[in-house]
Parts: C-alpha cells; sequence; structure tokens
C-alpha cells in the first residue's frame, strides 16, 4: 500500500511539474507576443510618420507652385485635395473645414475630364467647363492664396 501511495504521489508530483513548466511556457509566450506587439504597433507608427512626411514634401511643393502661379488654381486644388486626404494619424487634416475655398473649387472641377479625356469632348463642352472653372477659380483666387500661405506655414 505504502508504495502505491508513493508512486502516486511521485506522479502527482511530476504531473504538477510538468503543469508548472507549461504555464511558465505559456507565461513566456505572452511577454513574447506582447512585445511583439508593441514593436509593430512602435513600426507601423514610423512607417505613417514617414509617409506623412513624404506627403507633406508634395503638398508644401505644390502650395508653393501655386502660389507663385506655376499651374492653375483647379490643379494645385486637386492635387492638395487628394494628397491632403490620404494623410493619416495625428496629421489627419479635414480639408472642407480647414480650406473651404480650395474644397469648394475641389468640387466645380473634381468631374471635369483632363489630360486625353478632356481631348475628347466636343469643343463647345470643352469651352463650356473651362468657362465655368475659370470663374470659379476667379471668384476664390484670392481666399485659396492665403490658404496656400496657411498650409505654407506648417511647412517646419
Amino acid at each position: 500500500m505504502t508504495l502505491w501511495l508513493g508512486l502516486g504521489g511521485s506522479i502527482i508530483v511530476a504531473l504538477a511539474i510538468y503543469a508548472g513548466y507549461l504555464l511558465f511556457k505559456v507565461y513566456q509566450q505572452h511577454q513574447h507576443h506582447k512585445a511583439f506587439l508593441k514593436r509593430a504597433a512602435l513600426q507601423q507608427a514610423e512607417q505613417i510618420k514617414t509617409r506623412n512626411t513624404n506627403i507633406m514634401d508634395s503638398v508644401f511643393i505644390i502650395a508653393d507652385a501655386g502660389k507663385q502661379e506655376q499651374c492653375d488654381m483647379s490643379e494645385v486644388t486637386i492635387r492638395l485635395y487628394k494628397l491632403m486626404e490620404v494623410l493619416q494619424a495625428e496629421q489627419h487634416i479635414d480639408f472642407a473645414s480647414k480650406f473651404p475655398a480650395m474644397f469648394e473649387l475641389y468640387h466645380v472641377v473634381k468631374d471635369m475630364p483632363r489630360g486625353d479625356a478632356r481631348n475628347m469632348i466636343q469643343k463647345k463642352e470643352r469651352m463650356k467647363l473651362d468657362l465655368e472653372r475659370m470663374k470659379a477659380e476667379a471668384r476664390l483666387q484670392d481666399t485659396i492664396k492665403l490658404e496656400l500661405d496657411d498650409i505654407l506655414l506648417m511647412k517646419p
């Protein structure tokens, strides 16, 4: 009987040690997983920061070109809207509320054909669209230049 009790006790002790070992391994795995998630979050934040920096560099170049009238205000507006709408995290900008004149011009010209598609439409329709675009640009140009100044002030 003592032999059976000793054998049963040693089996229980062995199983308890093995269970402790498994619990320790689960704890280690959990710690490694937490560290991995932390590294991944830091890496993602760094990638977002780098991407936002690259986008903002382009934004500043385009805003400067618009300020110096090197391209049409409608083209500046389209490019700035498309770039700024993809900014992430704390650099995300609500374009409509921060730059209302550019947003208004964007909505006037966003569906107008450009490039080869523009050449495919009839001359009369093209002239009508150009007139509509030029009226909006003329009406909003001064305000857009002020908004471009605001964008250039964000430059570090």
